[in-house]
Parts: structure tokens; sequence; C-alpha cells
């Protein structure tokens, strides 16, 4: 989908641009697959913000997206393309032939009447979920499984694709968005394609308060703030009195490696830091 601007009849107007929906289906969501999302500002449950600069947004719900796949060997049919207000990409309606309806996330390049099916061994076309074992080296991925059964956890957002470099005893490698190439169990299910809304990175935000109906709030800076408050606080003007660049706990905030998970550096066969 394009990218809409608009004429700049006001200051705000001028640079912002939004994802042209004219593709959506529309409909109003199923609300068999709604939940209502609970707001936390931010705060843990003694009421301590444990997450800055949250707050506020527009009232939504959340849709429950079929991550699993796992109805199997039943065919179901694209019955309409939905606009989600909790992920950057589309997601895209299902309707089995046994009348249940479910929502999945929307591959780049299906239609509304487009059939997919969920199955051990099935055919290599959009939409479809199959496991790796079952799937041709060269072929675009996305809601790839890290555990099997787990469900899908590794590239779901807007634009996403992964690629099956490779299959070696019983492991997959796969190369990820980011460049990393990780190791995926051949068991491990995944669905066929590249993520929809391939325009989300090209949208220009045009003003605060639309950040603000994100629930975004502003992200004040450390150097602004007095020296009880953060490390960089204080001086006159921006001065970070000698400081190297920290967190408000004093965790360095540039070039310190955060990664400490030696279990599962086995599966990493290219880091995504490493040039070519």
């Amino acid at each position: 989908m394009a990218v809409k601007s608009f004429k700049p009849k006001t200051p705000n107007l001028r640079y912002r641009t939004v994802v042209d929906f004219s593709g959506l289906t529309k409909v109003r969501p199923e609300k068999s697959l709604l939940e209502s999302i609970q707001r936390t500002g931010g705060r843990n449950n003694t009421g301590r913000i444990t997450s800055r600069f949250i707050g506020g947004g527009h009232k939504k719900c959340y849709r429950k997206i079929d991550f699993k796949r796992d109805k199997l060997n039943i065919q179901g049919r694209i019955e309409s393309l939905e606009y989600d207000p909790n992920r950057s990409s589309f997601i895209a309606k299902i309707v089995y032939k046994d009348g249940e309806r479910r929502y999945i996330l929307a591959p780049h390049g299906m239609s509304v009447g487009d059939t997919v099916i969920s199955a051990n061994e099935a055919e290599i076309r959009l939409g479809c979920h199959l496991p790796m074992k079952n799937i041709p080296v060269g072929t675009e991925l996305h809601n790839i499984e890290i555990y099997p059964g787990c469900g899908g956890q590794l590239v779901r957002s807007a634009g996403g694709q992964a690629q099956l470099v490779a299959k070696e005893g019983d492991y997959a490698q796969v190369r990820l968005p980011s460049g990393e190439v990780r190791l995926v169990n051949l068991e491990c299910r995944a669905t066929i394609g590249q993520l929809s809304n391939l325009d989300h990175e090209n949208i220009v935000i045009g003003k605060a308060g639309r950040t603000r109906w994100l629930g975004r709030l502003s992200h004040q800076r450390g150097v602004s703030m007095n020296p009880v408050d953060h490390p960089h606080g204080g001086g006159e003007g921006k001065s970070k009195g000698g400081n190297h660049p920290v967190s408000p706990w004093g965790q360095p905030a540039k070039g310190y490696k955060t990664r400490h998970n030696k279990r599962t550096d086995k599966f990493i066969m290219k880091d995504r830091r490493q040039k070519l």
C-alpha cells in the first residue's frame, strides 16, 4: 500500500504521512476475537513506574492473533484484511470450513478470497503454515517458532521477512531481518511469505500529539534534570559533568554489550553486528 500525504493547510499536516488503507476491508472487527486491554501507565502491581514515558493513548481492544496456527489440515478462506492498532502489520480474518474464525498476520500480496492451510505437508503458497523440514531452501518466511509448538515468535512486524538459508542435521539456518543467521529446529513451524504494510517504515509522525495518541509520553533528557534524578543532571547548559552517557541507574548507554545469555549463543551462526 502507498503512503498518503496531505496538503499543508496546517503546520502539522505539512510533513505528516499515513498509510493508505484503501486496500483493507471496511468491516468491524470480529467481537469474539476481541479482548480488553488494561492500561498500566508503565507501573507494576505496587504502583511504581518500571517503564518510563508510557501513558495516554487512544482507546483500543486487543485482537487475538493465532500465532500457533494449530488448526491442522482444515482449509481456510481469507474473509477480510483489517487494521490492527496493536501491531504494525495488517491482519487477516480466516473463516474455516467448519465455521470457526481466527485472525492471522497478513502476508504481503494476500487478498480476500485466497485460501490458506496449516499442515505438516502443504503447498508452498502465501500464508500457508508448515514445519521447516518441509519448506524448500530459499523460501521467505515470517511468524517463526523458536521451540516446536510454542507459536511464532520471530519476524512478526510490518514488512518483515526471514529466509531459509540451509538445512543441516536437526536444524535449519534462518537469516533474520537483522542480518543474524540463527539455527532453528526443523520441527519448528513458520508461515510462507513477507509480512504486509511494507511502507510502515516510511511513515512521518508529523506532530508530537500523534505520538501521544500512540501512548508514548515525551522522553525527558537526562541533561535537563537535577543531579538527584540523573547522572547527567546539573551544570550550566547541556553539560553531562564529564560523565560518559549512562542510564539513570548508571549503565553505559553506548557500546556496552547487554546480552548475557550463553545458553543460546550456540544457536547464533552469524551475529547481526558482524560486517559482511
